[in-house]
């Protein structure tokens, strides 16, 4: 767990966004594009390993969730209970429904059969759309050559596909689970691998969890999602090093909406570029203006040198116009 967040914390504050450090080797950051609008490309972009925040922004018109504030939460507030409708940092107007809520962490919620808790709002008709893709199930196991387990300990990770493809990567690489493929996974089917007694944990404003067959939680039908009430885990989870394990790496590296958009390295190089023109123009203005008034000055002085003041020159001509006249007109 803290050499998790030891190297979360290093990655936020001194890798690139793209980048990230696994087993030794810097590769390119995964990253999920979330496109509510048609108007243009721009897109929020999810990050793995990604630390969140910001100011949250509104779904645009048009979309079916139109008007509905996401993003703005925090990698530290992304951690769930065992009840559906967990894991909001913003938005639980009510706790005995999901409908309506906003989507945190750019994601809405997982749904689960007999539309428990308004989460059929989110159901399979919106797959096409939902940040991430479909929701797929894959399962976590590993051996003992890395962890004292039984055959009888297994879980599952829920959640969008995109999310769960690189999530893949980081739970091979820190906990030694044995790679498989996500496979399509429908939560309202009666028959589904794993169902809502299952769920050990929610993560990520409840758009993601954490489940085990061998856990049942008689609990998980309350329609409250503040309660903290829930069957105890089985010893042999509960004090599992491979549950914790895969617990802190999808607490980690999870992948949940970035910062909005904010100026791009060319932008930034232009505006100090600007700043630093302003910075030796100005100065060459003043130097310019000051040139030129000393030049002016030098120029009446000289005048004043060669002919004479100026004044005194007018003076002179009107009176010698005066005598002309005189003389002229005796």
């Amino acid at each position: 767990m803290h050499a998790l967040w030891v190297l979360f914390v290093f990655q936020a504050l001194f890798l690139s966004p793209a980048l990230v450090n696994a087993g030794g080797k810097t590769f390119t950051r995964p990253q999920v594009r979330v496109t509510t609008t048609f108007k243009d490309f721009n897109a929020r972009i999810m990050d793995h390993w990604g630390g969140g925040g910001g100011q949250w922004t509104k779904v645009s018109l048009g979309h079916p969730f139109a008007g509905r504030f996401f993003g703005g939460a925090k990698r530290q507030e992304i951690r769930g209970t065992r009840a559906f409708g967990s894991g909001y940092p913003y938005g639980t107007d009510s706790i005995s429904t999901i409908s309506g809520r906003p989507f945190p962490f750019g994601v809405w919620a997982l749904y689960w059969d007999q539309n428990f808790m308004g989460g059929g709002e989110y159901g399979p008709q919106y797959d096409a759309i939902r940040p991430g893709g479909f929701i797929a199930s894959v399962p976590l196991r590993t051996t003992t050559k890395h962890f004292n387990v039984t055959d009888d300990e297994v879980y599952y990770a829920i959640g969008d596909r995109e999310s769960l493809l690189p999530l893949m990567v980081s739970y091979v690489t820190w906990c030694h689970v044995t790679p498989a493929w996500p496979s399509k996974f429908d939560p309202s089917l009666p028959n589904a691998t794993t169902k809502l007694e299952n769920v050990v944990q929610y993560f990520r404003g409840s758009s993601f969890a954490l489940a085990s067959p061998g856990y049942n939680n008689t609990f998980a039908r309350t329609t409250n999602s503040e309660t903290k009430e829930s069957t105890l885990l089985p010893d042999f989870m509960e004090y599992s090093p491979f549950r914790k394990c895969v617990d802190n790496v999808t607490e980690s590296a999870l992948a949940i909406v970035n910062k909005p958009p904010g100026a791009t390295s060319v932008d930034k190089f232009i505006s100090v570029l600007a700043i630093g023109n302003m910075i030796v123009v100005c100065p060459m203005i003043f130097i310019l203006v000051f040139i030129g008034a000393l030049l002016s000055v030098w120029r009446a002085s000289f005048q004043v040198w060669l002919y004479g003041d100026p004044l005194l020159i007018q003076q002179a001509r009107e009176n010698r116009q005066v005598e002309m006249r005189y003389e002229r007109y005796p």
